[in-house]
């Protein structure tokens, strides 16, 4: 069973969908996108026996804190607020796309929150192409007929052959402005190593959003830190594309590290 919690963030109040009990795992949503994304796994965690604490960004359902002028550092400060509210002790946090620039900035700015981070479809060095940059930003635009919006989720977000109906809906543009924005704001730097924690990296091997070579470079960087898995048949939106296989992973990197600790 899940429930809906409101957080008293930083800045206003946040939305939390939580499931089960134990240790805290808190997920990150992709650029403009909500909580919905992670119904799967979520599930899936929680009948582990994991905390699932699902957080709405910022302008979506009850998370009212402002949009405008938000940073990365807020959006960071946002995740530690609900780690703080409910979970009992530092958290596991995955992030999801845009997600996962939150998700090292969290461990950055709070790092004693912050037992691990997960990174699915990681980006931010290695640009997409012109093309895949133009998909990306039409999914957003709400003037398209539903046909050519569906054909550009399918290119920017799901790997040949895979159905992009699962993601027809769920875009919120009024988040997306601010969170791009917010990433524009602050240099890579900031947040690219994700303080010191321990980053396992699950890269689809056919994103063309988060091209593959973000993610060999932040391993590289993070030498023993980070530890990185290969997708098959799934791009940038992997969640509605491989749920099984991404459940597997993580499930991995939690239990080991939780026999690692006992």
């Amino acid at each position: 069973m899940s429930h809906r919690a409101v957080v008293t963030g930083p800045d206003g109040p946040l939305e939390v969908e939580i499931h089960g009990k134990g240790p805290a795992v808190v997920l990150i949503a992709s650029l403009g996108r909500g909580a919905g994304d992670f119904v799967d796994l979520a599930a899936r965690l929680a009948a582990a026996g994991f905390c699932v604490l699902a957080l709405e960004p910022r302008g979506i359902g009850a998370s009212s804190s402002p949009l405008k002028g938000v940073s990365m550092a807020g959006l960071a400060d946002d995740v530690a607020a609900v780690i703080c509210a409910q979970a009992d002790g530092p958290a596991t946090v995955v992030g999801h796309a845009f997600g996962n620039r939150v998700a090292r900035m969290v461990a950055t700015r709070h790092p004693n929150d912050v037992e691990s981070v997960v990174l699915l479809a990681c980006g931010g060095l290695v640009p997409p192409t012109p093309e895949v940059n133009a998909a990306l930003a039409s999914v957003f635009d709400v003037s398209l007929d539903p046909a050519a919006h569906l054909d550009a989720v399918e290119l920017a977000f799901f790997a040949p052959g895979n159905d992009p109906s699962p993601w027809e809906g769920g875009w919120h543009p009024d988040t997306a402005i601010a969170q791009g924005a917010a990433t524009a704001d602050t240099p890579i730097e900031d947040w690219w190593l994700a303080g010191s924690a321990d980053v396992l990296v699950i890269q689809p091997a056919d994103d063309v959003v988060a091209v593959p070579e973000n993610a060999t470079k932040i391993v590289e960087m993070l030498g023993e830190r980070a530890s990185m898995v290969t997708i098959p048949h799934a791009g940038h939106a992997l969640l509605p594309e491989q749920p099984e296989a991404v459940a597997t992973e993580v499930l991995t990197w939690l239990k080991r590290r939780r026999s690692d600790v006992s």
